[in-house]
């Protein structure tokens, strides 16, 4: 298993936009959550560092996204699983790799979602997820307009996958994302959480 601080630099190497670094913490926080709360805690390490990698061709190659990585993971030694995983979440978008191990199922229903909560977030007084709820999200997500890159169909598509209620992949990934933000306050103030 590769350290984290190699992951990060790999993945700084193919990327420079603030924006797509956030969204792979984001989805690396994610990902480490639901390996936990979904009974696979041993192995939160490698789900994290398959929600840090999962974009990493994206920035520079957006045309050959889930392609190039994979090369690139190769070139680089990274084991074929940590590929396979990663390029999942492109499913039947610019890969045929059908996500079948749970946690590739999680990559692809929560690297969208995590975008559209994360805007709807924005869009509070708050700024944050502690007080979104996932009717709020379910309003905006109605919208087509509101957030229109992120894939409302590969949202639900994983949802099916996993075999959730929409309502219940949101919320939990409401979770998620609420445990990043306390463990981001906690490191602000030098508290343990």
């Amino acid at each position: 298993m590769i350290s984290r601080d190699w992951a990060w630099a790999l993945l700084a190497k193919y990327n420079r936009e603030p924006f797509h670094l956030r969204h792979a913490q984001t989805v690396e926080g994610v990902m480490r959550y639901f390996a936990v709360s979904l009974g696979y805690g041993d192995d939160a390490d490698f789900w994290a560092t398959v929600g840090l990698l999962h974009d990493l061709d994206f920035e520079m190659y957006p045309g050959e996204h889930c392609i190039r990585q994979q090369e690139i993971m190769r070139e680089n030694g990274l084991e074929e699983r940590l590929i396979r995983a990663t390029a999942s979440h492109g499913y039947a978008l610019t890969v045929d790799i059908e996500p079948e191990h749970e946690m590739e199922k999680v990559l692809y229903a929560v690297d969208e979602l995590t975008g559209l909560i994360g805007a709807i977030a924005l869009m509070r007084p708050s700024r944050s997820v502690a007080d979104l709820k996932v009717s709020s999200v379910r309003k905006k997500y109605r919208s087509a307009n509101f957030a229109a890159g992120c894939s409302r169909e590969v949202i639900e598509r994983g949802a099916a996958m996993l075999g959730w209620e929409l309502d219940t992949l949101i919320g939990e990934t409401i979770l998620a994302m609420r445990s990043l933000e306390s463990s981001e306050t906690a490191e602000n103030t030098g508290s343990s959480i």
